[in-house]
């Protein structure tokens, strides 16, 4: 066996070495984060922790139950604002954009998708509540949908885009226009995916604190319609957090563990579409 033979084998094991060490760290990194937010949050978990609004200040128990309606709502509305702009741009850009503008509007979409989040909170800070004058839940959602526009377009964008060409034109042969073959032909080829992107979006948006401590701002009560300040999982955790109270560190925890366990089954039942959508495929 020559030299330059052996010395191959031993980079090519080396690498491999190297590259298997370092998916491992990257693994264990995550299950160790995994596994002290369950360590720590899961003694907090009960059904009481569930449906009661937090206790007084300085006072033990309590619960989130205002929070987690909150995250739902402000999610809702979020997507309610971002699906619509993100899901029509990826269409016009899929179907009649033409190379120039679609180059500008992805550059752009891009660059949206960089801008930090607090950059979103404080833009709609201005737009909405300085105008209004309060903090309210329908500032949170504006916030929440510009940051989903770009995940949306994008993604929904590379679906449209890999439904076969054949299927456009055995429609528009057989008579329908180019709307109603992006309506009830393309679409519906491509809504798995889409609905994989919309997802992914809400997963995305689910965790952020910074632009809701500018906008929805954070309530210990029910709030009561889209006007008024209300709370959410991300701040509660921020907040509770920060405290100088045990109790609330061992809530923070908790309140960890569910919005983790609520964006993980989200990414979970993305996969299952997307292996879903594959499967249809072959």
């Amino acid at each position: 066996m020559s030299f330059r033979l052996i010395w191959r084998k031993f980079v090519s094991a080396f690498m491999l070495s190297v590259t298997a060490l370092c998916a491992l760290i990257t693994v264990s990194v995550l299950f160790v984060i995994l596994g002290y937010l369950a360590w720590n949050g899961a003694r907090s978990l009960h059904w009481t922790f569930f449906t009661n609004l937090p206790a007084p200040v300085g006072e033990t128990g309590g619960g989130i139950a205002n929070a987690i309606v909150g995250s739902g709502k402000l999610l809702l509305l979020s997507a309610v604002f971002g699906v619509p702009i993100g899901l029509l741009a990826a269409i016009y850009l899929a179907e009649y954009a033409g190379s120039t503008l679609a180059f500008l509007v992805r550059y752009a979409a891009d660059m949206l998708n960089g801008v930090p989040s607090i950059v979103m909170g404080i833009f709609a800070y201005t737009i909405v509540v300085l105008p209004m004058r309060h903090f309210s839940a329908l500032a949170g959602g504006v916030a929440l949908g510009v940051m989903m526009i770009p995940i949306i377009l994008r993604s929904s964008e590379e679906f449209l885009r890999s439904v076969p060409r054949s299927l456009r034109e055995g429609s528009m042969a057989l008579g329908a226009s180019k709307w109603r073959t992006i309506v009830k032909v393309v679409v519906p080829a491509a809504s798995g995916g889409i609905l994989t992107a919309i997802l992914l979006a809400l997963a995305r948006v689910a965790g952020e604190t910074a632009p809701l401590l500018f906008t929805a701002f954070g309530n210990r009560f029910w709030a009561h319609g889209w006007n008024e300040p209300i709370a959410s999982l991300p701040v509660v955790i921020y907040n509770y957090a920060i405290s100088p109270y045990d109790d609330w560190h061992r809530q923070a925890w908790a309140a960890g563990l569910v919005l983790l366990g609520l964006v993980l089954t989200t990414n979970l039942l993305t996969r299952l579409l997307l292996q879903r959508q594959a499967t249809q495929r072959r």
